[in-house]
């Protein structure tokens, strides 16, 4: 990674933690830290569960019980288990912790109005645009993208919000019985491979390759959630498959699409992928792309 680059941010990170106060004990003022804060914010009206505060904050389940115990001691949360499941455990905030969420939410905004105060009205909206742009990469910078079985609660989540997009999009909707094949068994090495990527532990999108012996392979069940879409996470997904692909040995990679799609479309050819003659009978397919892949370099 180039020095600059890693400069530049550790640089704007000073700046903004000296900024929002992040470095004093008492955030905005009060007598907790900004940690304490936060999760009096996320936990919000209607209670979390706590493995998922956990995961939305990306916290140490230590760290977060630590922070916890104290808002308890404190009298403004409690953490109980779930009348659902017992094992799973719910942090729900009392009528003081309304209350000192409240006052939090009042000078989070009186904050916000004195970084925006001392400036003219076209910088302020600069850097509102600007910090949209930095929370967007930020995000996108939190999704992971790792290999996942098929058979995992993730991958099937991933893969029915897929086929419920395709069936409302497409004119006469979709049935997977007509399309051609990605069975379990061909999105799991060695005969292929299933991507699902996550965000704060949340699947948010997934991609698959099928190989086929010495022969091109496909690209499949690409779908990004709406949540997700703008975070360049389509591309990444491509870009992830794609390694594998060359790393095995293949030197074309093939996908087809319908014309529905044509935010897929779009990001196939951006990709470097070129639409060519039908190469199957995929009953949904309306364009047919391929992509040539380099050969893995290797040291001398």
């Amino acid at each position: 990674m180039e020095r600059d680059l890693i400069d530049g941010v550790r640089r704007f990170t000073r700046t903004v933690t000296q900024r929002i106060g992040a470095l004093e004990d008492g955030f905005l003022a009060r007598d907790r830290p900004l940690g304490q804060a936060r999760v009096l914010w996320e936990i919000g009206e209607a209670g979390l569960d706590v493995r998922e505060l956990r995961e939305r904050l990306d916290l140490d389940s230590g760290y977060l019980s630590r922070l916890l115990r104290g808002l308890e001691r404190d009298g403004l949360v409690r953490v109980e288990p779930s009348d659902a499941d017992g094992r799973v455990r719910t942090a729900w905030l009392t009528e003081a912790g309304r209350t000192e969420r409240a006052t939090l939410d009042q000078l989070s905004d009186d904050a916000a109005a004195a970084i925006l105060g001392p400036l003219s009205g076209g910088q302020r909206a600069r850097l509102v645009a600007a910090m949209a742009e930095v929370e967007r990469l930020l995000t996108a910078s939190a999704v992971e993208v790792a290999s996942c079985p098929p058979e995992r609660p993730a991958a099937r989540l991933c893969l029915r919000a897929y086929f419920g997009e395709l069936a409302r999009r497409f004119d006469g909707g979709f049935d997977p019985e007509l399309s051609t094949s990605a069975a379990a068994a061909e999105m799991t090495p060695p005969s292929g491979v299933l991507l699902v990527a996550t965000l704060h532990g949340e699947p948010v999108g997934c991609g698959a390759l099928k190989f086929h012996g010495g022969g091109p392979a496909e690209v499949k069940r690409m779908w990004v959630a709406p949540s997700a879409r703008g975070l360049g996470l389509g591309r990444r997904l491509l870009a992830a498959l794609e390694a594998p692909a060359a790393s095995q040995g293949v030197r074309t990679l093939r996908l087809e699409t319908n014309r529905a799609l044509a935010e897929a479309i779009g990001l196939y050819r951006a990709a470097g992928y070129r639409e060519v003659s039908a190469f199957n009978d995929e009953h949904y397919a309306d364009h047919w792309f391929e992509k040539h892949l380099a050969a893995p370099r290797t040291l001398a």
